[in-house]
This record gives C-alpha cells, structure tokens and sequence, in this order.
C-alpha cells in the first residue's frame, strides 16, 4: 500500500482534548482509530490543555486571537507551514474554507475541505461565487449530511457533485444492551436553539405524571441558559464523550428537540446506537442519524410531551425502537473509515479503477462514421481500439461527435457544437468513466475537457493521432497544433510517428507514446497468401477519407511515385485505386480488390518517417498481402526481411517486384510469415491493453 502523507487541519478554535473536545474533533480522533494511514496521518490544531485525544496531535501556537489587527487565519496557516516542515500528499481541512484559500497559494497538495456545519453560514462559503470557487479549486469535498449538502449547492449547478462525498459522524457498534434505568435524557447546549426549554416544559408534565421516570440533561451554556427545576431533574453539566456514552448505555430515552438545523445530529446516532428509544425534530440532518427514531411532526411541548408518554406508557413499541437502534446502527465507523481511506487513495493515485468489476468503464470518442454508411470500417482505429478494450473485459461507451453535431444540424439547432459539449458532459456524468479516450476530434472544446477534471479529478484523458508528423509535409503543422490542443488537460497522446521527431521539432506536447495500427481478426479477415489472386499489385490511395472522390487536378509525390514505377516495370498487373482517373474504393468493395491482388505498396504521404505508415498497412499485411515498405521507415525493427520487404529507392522496389511475381512459393511464405508477426506484435487486444496500461501509469511496452 502507498504511503500517503496526510495533514488534517482542525478550526483553530476546536479543542482536541478529552475534556473539551466537541463534533470536529470527535469526528476526527474516531476515524483515525481504523484508518489505514496511521503511521502517516499527522493532526492540527490549538488548544491550552495537554489531554489530546490521539497521539499524532501537533499544536500550533496562535499568539494574536484577540487581535484586531492581524488576521488569526493568516497566523494559524503561516505558523501552520513553518511547523510542519514535510511535505503532504493531503491536506485536510476541516470546517474552514479560509484556511483552504490559503494555504492553496501556499502548497502544492491534494486538498480535502470538511463541512460540519451549514456552508451558508461560514466564512469562505457564503456567497454563490465562494462555493463555486471552492468545488472547482478543491480536489473533494465531505459532507457529514446530506442536508449540509444541499445547502452548498443552493443557487449553483451540482453538475460537480461527484466531487463530493457525503460521509456521516459514524460509532462502533455495541456487543450488548446494558441494563436500562427509567432515565429520559437530554444532551446539548442548554438554550433555546437546542430546544431546552421545549424539553423542559414537556419534562415537567412527564415528571409529574410517571412518578417513577426521572430526567437528566448534559451539557452547558453560559449565555443564554434556559432554566426549569423539578425534583426528579437533574443538569449533570459537561462530561466527557465516554461519560455521555456511558450514561446513554443506562438511559431508556434520548431527546434531541433541536430548533436549530442541525447539520447532523451526533448525539442522536450515540443514542440510538446505545439502545436508547431516540426522539428528535425534523431539523437539517436530525432524520438522517438513524431509521429508528421518532420524528417530531411539530416542534412543540406539547407534541415531545405526548412523544415521550408514547414511549413510556407503550412499552413493546419502546423496546422495539431500542432494540433496532442498538441491532442497525446507520453509520458504522469501520465502513465509513474504509470509505475515507479509498478517497485519500483515489486523490493520490493516477487513475481510478472500478474497484466492483476491477475493470474500467472508458469513453471512446472517434468518427464512427454514420455520415459515411460506414464505409470507413476496415480502416477505423477508433472501431478497432474499442474492439480491444472490450476484449480485454473493459466497459466502452462510444460518442461519435461529427454525427452528433452533423445529426443535430439537421435538427437545426442554433449552435450544434455546443450542444454536442453539454451531450459529452452529461453523459460523462451519467456513466462515470475512468478513462476518456478520444481521436481525431476537433469538436470536443478545451473548456469541456477542463470541465470533465473538474467533475472527476482522477478522470484519465488520453488521445490519438494516426496522421504524419514529418518535416516535408506542409499538412503536419496542422496535426501537430491539432494534438496539441488539449495539452494541459491530456495525460497521455498516442501517435503512429517515432516521438523523437516531436522532440527535434521542440513541441511541448506531454507523454507521447508510439503505437503501431492494429490488427483485428474480425477486420482484416482473409489470408492472401492462400487464394489465387489474377493482379500482382495493389495500392489505393485517397484525397480525404471524408470527401471519398478524386479532386481533380491534385497531384502529390505519391502519384509521381507510381508514375515512375509504372514506367520502370509496365508489365505489372497493377490494380491501383485514388490514381489517374480511377476513384477510392471503400468498404467492402475495397476488401474485394485488395483480396484480389499477390502483393501490396505500402506507400504514404511525404518523406518516409521513421515508424510512420498509412494504417492501409494492416489491411496490407493483416490480409496476407506480401508487403513492400521504404527502409527509411525503419519498420525493420518490428519485422524481419523473411517478414516484409524493404526498398531503398523505386529501382529497387522494381526489381523486387518482378522477382517475387515470378517466385510465387517465396511471395507466399514471405506474405504469410508477416501477416502471423503482425497479429503477433500488434493485434487489436494487446495495443488497446498498451494503451491502458500507459494510461494507467505502468511501465508498459508494446513490444
């Protein structure tokens, strides 16, 4: 397991101690004892006593809290940073959106923001453009309830929601109910925003008609303490949380009949989980501690007065409560520990893979080319990549965007582009990817793949290019800006050109990554060298695959190539396509003419490029086609002379024609040698296993 280094920073104001500790710090000790990360989870905070509640507390001295002229935050996070001295791979903080703004133009970390209580109500979080800022700029935000939650996402947009996780104050489950006295208890502040004089009007009434019950609160207020006295009444001021616990475990009843909103209400999950037959209102996160309480329908004396002589006078309905309480405690601290650590691993790590199937679900974004009748099949790597993905037990949601935008102009949307990036992000959502994959795609805005980081900081984004990057072509500067485009959001470019030849041209373009076109055994489906074929020679070229036409007047060095090699060797049963005045040939009518052919020129735009090639060259060699290739390519790396054959100029590759259409059993063995290397090397399931691999940050190679 990765040694992750984790700061978690508790308010300034926020005792870690056993006799002052309160929900923040609770919160905090409790997951810490089951986390993973012990030994490299590292506590913050200031407080005057010694008693700390673990022993990986740091104190941080503040020396200006009644300033009025320095900023306590500033002094907490500065002194902070100089008494750490490590570096943390998570920062944690809790309840403080300031120390968050802060310390972010100081260090560089993940960072984990906690609410405890209403964001609304909070420096930092107030205002709509503060918590916006906040879910764009932090890397995951936890909520203790769901009502905390929606109280974040009041007036914005929750289409960042998965960057948050809702993680309750979570307790151990007991191993026994202990022996109950006739106790009804009260725990909390001791005013009126915790309902205490509700209570205490209700209480009176109980006391007075159930002579053997008697009633207790815990807690203390200094301000605005609301009184009441009765015999069998007592306040036990404050206790330490093992006391409350404890006495909870004695106490038949619990009431929680807070008017404030309650951003969760802790002491109603410890009452019921210890057995107490538990009462609360309606208020902010009250109902979400447990599923077996009852639920003030009105906050109101009279209301908690019939609630609780329910409870008393109803003594199956009281056990009842207790027992499932106790049985199906809602938040088990093991589970929600568990659930914290996997979220510290996923920030840290580089990719975030389906833990349930441990496989991947992946985005494969590429021209499927509905537009085209899908003539562009046996040639399409985007088809072939996801024929690969899925064979390795992955997951493939595919998004055509040139036939959604073609689709929707139809549908004469105003401005189909842009509706083609709320599709790509919605769907992203919905379906929740590890890894986007995308080719060849100029509709998808750098904002949309900002956007799609921002949902999902673990999202791997990966992209490939199939096109030349080669000096003499004019065309490559386009290809290069192209892929360079999404630089600052890709992880990962896959290219079919050696990446040595971006260095030479001093691109910035990241983590570039050769790979060769597949083959696909369902695509590239025949065996030449076992047919008869009538031409010698085939060779088929095209002016754009979208335009499928000759453009008139258009000639390149290919052309002038094949006019040459015409010339030297014309009695050659050539069976040439895109050349002179005969069309491209497509889909199958292309397989058609391939198949009918003994051999194949692998013949590409500009000068030859190391590892470059047309992709037709799996069409080539994957169908058993003896293959001829210019030696400056440097295909020799892969494929041996027994496997491909290599030409230094046109003279050569003339003389090697002519010698292997006369030597049918070398043609044979040659073509059909190379054809078994190159679904060997480079088959569709292991290039698309070397793309996640790489993706996922292995060492991989593809040979």
């Amino acid at each position: 397991m990765k040694k992750i280094k984790i700061a978690t920073i508790l308010p300034y104001k926020e005792n870690y101690t056993f006799s002052k500790a309160q929900a923040a710090a609770l919160w905090v000790s409790h997951f810490f004892k089951y986390t993973k990360f012990k030994d490299t989870n590292f506590i913050y905070g200031n407080t005057n006593t010694k008693d700390y509640l673990t022993k990986n507390y740091f104190d941080i001295k503040i020396y200006n809290k009644s300033s009025r002229f320095r900023s306590t935050t500033s002094e907490y996070c500065n002194n902070f940073i100089k008494s750490s001295k490590l570096f943390f791979d998570i920062i944690e903080i809790h309840n403080r959106p300031l120390v968050f703004s802060y310390l972010k133009k100081e260090l560089n970390s993940k960072f984990i923001l906690y609410f405890h209580n209403d964001p609304l109500q909070m420096k930092g979080s107030k205002k709509t453009k503060e918590r916006l800022m906040l879910i764009n700029r932090v890397d995951k935000i936890i909520f203790i309830s769901k009502w905390v939650r929606s109280r974040f996402f009041k007036d914005i947009n929750d289409n960042l929601i998965n960057k948050t996780a809702v993680v309750y104050h979570s307790i151990d489950k007991e191993k026994k109910i202990y022996k109950k006295e006739k106790n009804i208890v009260f725990v909390g502040k001791l005013n009126r925003s915790k309902g205490y004089d509700i209570y205490g009007e209700a209480i009176i009434r109980i006391l007075n008609k159930f002579k053997n019950w008697n009633s207790f609160s815990i807690g203390d207020e200094l301000k605005n303490k609301e009184n009441f006295n009765h015999e069998r009444h007592e306040e036990l001021g404050f206790k330490k949380h093992k006391d409350v616990l404890n006495f909870l475990r004695k106490s038949e009843i619990a009431v929680i009949p807070s008017r404030w909103e309650e951003p969760f209400g802790r002491t109603a999950l410890e009452a019921s989980s210890r057995a107490c037959a538990t009462i609360v209102s309606n208020r902010g996160g009250l109902p979400e501690t447990t599923a077996h309480s009852i639920i003030l329908k009105e906050l109101n004396s009279n209301q908690l007065f019939h609630s609780i002589k329910k409870l008393i006078e109803n003594n199956k309905l009281r056990k009842s409560l207790q027992k499932k309480g106790f049985s199906n405690v809602q938040h088990d601290l093991k589970k929600n520990s568990m659930l914290i650590d996997d979220i510290r691993v996923e920030l840290t790590t580089n990719y975030r893979l389906n833990i349930s199937r441990n496989k991947l679900r992946i985005i494969n974004i590429y021209n499927l080319g509905q537009k085209l009748n899908h003539r562009l099949y046996n040639i399409s790597l985007g088809k072939k990549f996801t024929n690969g993905f899925i064979r390795n037990n992955h997951d493939v949601l595919e998004i055509s965007d040139r036939d959604f935008i073609r689709q929707n102009k139809l549908l004469l949307y105003p401005n189909p582009q842009s509706k083609f990036q709320e599709y790509l992000l919605e769907s992203f959502k919905n379906y929740n990817p590890d890894l986007v994959f995308f080719g060849h795609s100029n509709n998808i805005n750098s904002n949309t793949v900002s956007d799609l980081k921002k949902i999902n900081n673990n999202i791997i984004i990966s992209q490939w290019n199939e096109d030349p990057v080669m000096p003499s072509l004019e065309y490559s500067k386009s290809n290069i800006k192209n892929i360079a485009q999404h630089n600052e959001y890709v992880d990962h470019n896959f290219i079919t050109t050696d990446p040595k030849i971006f260095i030479k041209k001093n691109t910035e373009i990241k983590n570039l990554n050769f790979f060769f076109v597949p083959v696909d055994p369902n695509i590239e489906c025949y065996n030449v060298s076992k047919l008869k074929p009538s031409n010698d020679l085939f060779y088929a070229m095209s002016h754009g695959v979208n335009r499928a036409t000759l453009k008139r007047g258009k000639i390149d060095g290919r052309v002038i190539f094949l006019d040459k090699l015409i010339e030297n060797i014309p009695d050659i049963k050539y069976d040439f396509y895109g050349y002179k005045d005969r069309e491209p040939i497509w889909g199958d009518s292309f397989y058609n003419a391939l198949i009918n052919s003994k051999m194949g020129l692998n013949l590409s735009r500009g000068l030859p490029t190391k590892y470059y090639t047309s992709n037709r060259i799996a069409s080539l060699m994957g169908n058993g086609l003896l293959t001829f290739v210019d030696k400056k390519t440097k295909l020799n790396d892969f494929f041996s002379n027994k496997e491909i054959i290599n030409y230094t100029d046109i003279s050569d590759l003339s003389e090697k024609i002519l010698f292997y259409k006369k030597n049918d059993k070398a043609r044979i063995k040659i073509a059909n040698n190379g054809r078994l290397k190159y679904f060997k090397l480079f088959n569709e399931t292991k290039v698309a296993k070397y793309i996640i691999d790489i993706s996922l940050g292995k060492n991989a190679k593809l040979i």
